[in-house]
C-alpha cells in the first residue's frame, strides 16, 4: 500500500498540474503546497519516478504517469466523499471539513468510501464545488469560469470555490458567497483590479486575486 506521503505527493502533483497548460508541477508549487523544503520535494520525486508514478525532470517538475493518476485519483474520492459525509451527517460546516477530511483519507479503505458513496446517493460534487471522482477513475472536467470574468449586469451562480483555507471560506460565508449563491455584478473595473457583486442585497467588493478563486456560471 503507498504511504501516507506518497498518497499527499501525488495528490498535490495532480491538483498543481491541473491549473498548468504544460500539465505538470514544480518543485516549488509542491514545496509551498506541501509545507516542505524544495530539497525535499526533489527527493521524494526521484522516488516517485523510481516507483512509477510520476515522471522527473529537473529544473522542470513532475508529471503523473497513468499509475500516479489513478492513485491520486483514488485520495481525492476519498477525501471529498468524505468532506461531503462529514457536512451532511455531521452538519459540518464547508471550512471545518477539509482538514478532518486530510486526516481521514489515508486511513479508510475503498470499500467503506464506496459505501459512503452509495449511502450519499453518488453525488457529483464536494461542499465546495470540486468533483468527485467515481470508482472507475473517471472525473468531470471543471465547470464555470472566474468571477473576475463576468460583465457587469450579468448574473452569475458560485459553483466551485477554489482556495479552501478556512479563513477564505468563512469571509465567503459572511459575504453570502456560498456554494449555489446567486448573485448579479454590479461594477467591475479593471483598472483597480476590482469588482462589486451584489448577493442577497448586499454589495461586495473583491479584488480580482480574490474573485479568481471562485468558479461561476
Amino acid at each position: 500500500m503507498p504511504s501516507l506521503t506518497i498518497e499527499n505527493y501525488v495528490k498535490a502533483i495532480y491538483q498543481i498540474a491541473a491549473t498548468q497548460e504544460w500539465h505538470a508541477a514544480s518543485t516549488g508549487k509542491l514545496a509551498e503546497a506541501l509545507g516542505v523544503s524544495p530539497g525535499t520535494v526533489t527527493s521524494m520525486l526521484k522516488t516517485l519516478s523510481e516507483s512509477g508514478l510520476a515522471e522527473y525532470v529537473p529544473y522542470e517538475g513532475a508529471r503523473l504517469t497513468d499509475a500516479g493518476r489513478t492513485l491520486a485519483l483514488r485520495v481525492l474520492r476519498r477525501h471529498r466523499l468524505i468532506e461531503l459525509f462529514l457536512a451532511r451527517t455531521l452538519k459540518m460546516t464547508w471550512d471545518e471539513v477539509h482538514e478532518e477530511a486530510e486526516n481521514m483519507e489515508h486511513a479508510v479503505s475503498d470499500l467503506l468510501i464506496d459505501r459512503i458513496d452509495a449511502f450519499l446517493g453518488h453525488p457529483a460534487t464536494d461542499p465546495h464545488g470540486d468533483p468527485i471522482p467515481k470508482a472507475d477513475g473517471t472525473v468531470a472536467g471543471s465547470t464555470g469560469r472566474s468571477l473576475s470574468e463576468v460583465r457587469v449586469g450579468n448574473r452569475f451562480r458560485v459553483v466551485r470555490v477554489i482556495d479552501q483555507s478556512p479563513e477564505f471560506l468563512r469571509y465567503l460565508t459572511e459575504t453570502g458567497l456560498r456554494l449555489d449563491a446567486t448573485g448579479s455584478v454590479v461594477a467591475n473595473r479593471l483598472e483597480s483590479g476590482t469588482i462589486t457583486v451584489e448577493v442577497g442585497g448586499q454589495q461586495t467588493t473583491l479584488a480580482h486575486s480574490v474573485a479568481d478563486r471562485l468558479l461561476v456560471t
